[in-house]
């Protein structure tokens, strides 16, 4: 295996950068670029050189830690140096021109990891969630999975599958002898569908999905009816275009919004209304009828009621004097009016919390629900009355759940997982 090499801080300049090595020539180049090198997990400051020209580098920390016991699994080395462009460029090219060494690729470092058993699959992926993580739920959610909550879950059913495939092999293996105990059958049964009772618990809790991409929030209503005006509002800058010509949005207009460590993102969508004339305005309803299809909340603005049941009513611009009358159950708000643009956020939170995992919850993602629930079908396969079909539902159980922290069937999602991840990590 190659030693790859990529800095594991931001993008320079900044004050100090952290430059990776992992691999099996890692202390060899290190040596090459320090000299002599300190015992493992010691810093100590080193005149770095390039090492075909003996060039002076930089002076900085270096640091080494043998493997197996590293975030990698190998050998690991950091070079701690001064963050400008021009030092850390000089040191990648310095370790490029070593042999056996090249630049890391994206999430390089963190596939090694996974390779070499120092996390699973499930902590990759909530590590991946939580270098993107942009708000405080999000940084949460992402800490349980990262931090093997849910490989530990997982960990748990496996073991518990195992045990009582065991026993019903076992029973099997003798059954010339005599037939296969209906007690040992039913509780066999009994203990399989307390594991399917905690995984449909897990499932039917919010999804990852929703938190992480935000709460799909779509302004709807017939044209002029203060969508484009409200949307501002909510968002506090001036995203849409606002007029009194009607048919002025003819296109979705999309903001992210993070508010109360809620991700949001608010749709504005064209008006509606019966038989438009213009070919452009037609289409602009349809996406405006698919996003409201889509969305996870729907605010309806139209003085009609709303086309659909769980739609949130409101009573728009009733800052206007032939507006003061909202209609019943709708909720007044104007752009006018900071207290009532606030006191809908507050009802729109209040509504996207029950959407959300709540803090310290198990949240799945698509992949990982997709698993769990043909793991759920085969459990619910092992009340046939028959022990041959027990016994291949409880390995199929097992199966499915072993592709949630990837012990097999993972190669060919590997790529697209760690394409997202940063250089360095």
């Amino acid at each position: 295996m190659t030693t790859i090499f990529a800095p594991s801080t931001g993008a320079p300049p900044a004050a100090i950068a952290i430059v990776r090595i992992s691999g099996p020539d890692a202390f060899a180049a290190a040596r090459a670029l320090a000299g002599p090198l300190a015992p493992p997990r010691e810093a100590r400051v080193r005149t770095l050189r390039d090492p075909a020209s003996g060039d002076h580098l930089d002076r900085g920390l270096v640091l080494v830690f043998p493997g197996p016991a590293t975030a990698t699994g190998e050998d690991l080395v950091e070079l701690h140096i001064h963050g400008g462009r021009a030092v850390v460029a000089a040191i990648e090219t310095a370790l490029a021109k070593l042999p056996g060494l090249r630049r890391a690729e994206p999430g390089e470092f963190t596939r090694r990891a996974l390779t070499n058993g120092r996390i699973d699959l499930a902590e990759a992926e909530g590590l991946g969630d939580l270098l993107s993580a942009e708000t405080e739920l999000q940084r949460r959610a992402a800490m349980v999975m990262a931090d093997g909550v849910l490989s530990r879950q997982i960990g748990g059913w496996r073991n518990a599958l195992i045990g009582l495939a065991a026993r019903i092999e076992a029973s099997l293996d003798f059954a010339d002898e005599a037939d296969v105990p209906q007690a040992l059958l039913d509780d066999v049964r009994d203990r399989a569908g307390a594991i399917a009772g905690e995984m449909r618990s897990v499932l039917a809790a919010p999804s990852v999905e929703r938190l992480r991409d935000g709460i799909r929030v779509v302004l709807a209503g017939p044209p002029n009816s203060g969508k484009s005006t409200l949307l501002n509002a909510l968002a506090r800058r001036e995203a849409a275009i606002v007029s009194p010509i009607a048919g002025t949005t003819r296109d979705r207009i999309e903001v992210t919004v993070a508010r109360d460590g809620i991700p949001f993102v608010l749709t504005d969508t064209a008006g509606l209304r019966d038989s438009p004339e213009d070919a452009i305005e037609r289409i602009g309803i349809a996406r405006a009828d698919q996003a409201i299809a889509e969305a996870d909340l729907v605010l309806w603005l139209g003085d009609r009621p709303p086309p659909a049941e769980g739609i949130l009513r409101l009573h728009a611009r009733c800052d206007l004097p032939e507006r003061c009358e909202p209609a019943p159950g709708a909720i007044a708000v104007s752009a006018e009016w900071p207290e009532s643009v606030e006191a809908l956020w507050n009802v729109i939170t209040n509504r996207a919390r029950a959407l959300i995992p709540k803090p310290g919850d198990l949240a799945l993602n698509r992949r990982q629900a997709s698993h769990c629930a043909d793991a759920l079908a085969a459990l619910d396969d092992a009340a046939a009355a028959d022990e041959l079909i027990v016994a291949d539902a409880l390995r199929r159980a097992n199966v499915a759940l072993a592709r949630i922290t990837g012990d097999i069937g993972i190669e060919a999602m590997l790529d697209a997982l760690f394409g997202k991840f940063c250089i360095g990590k």
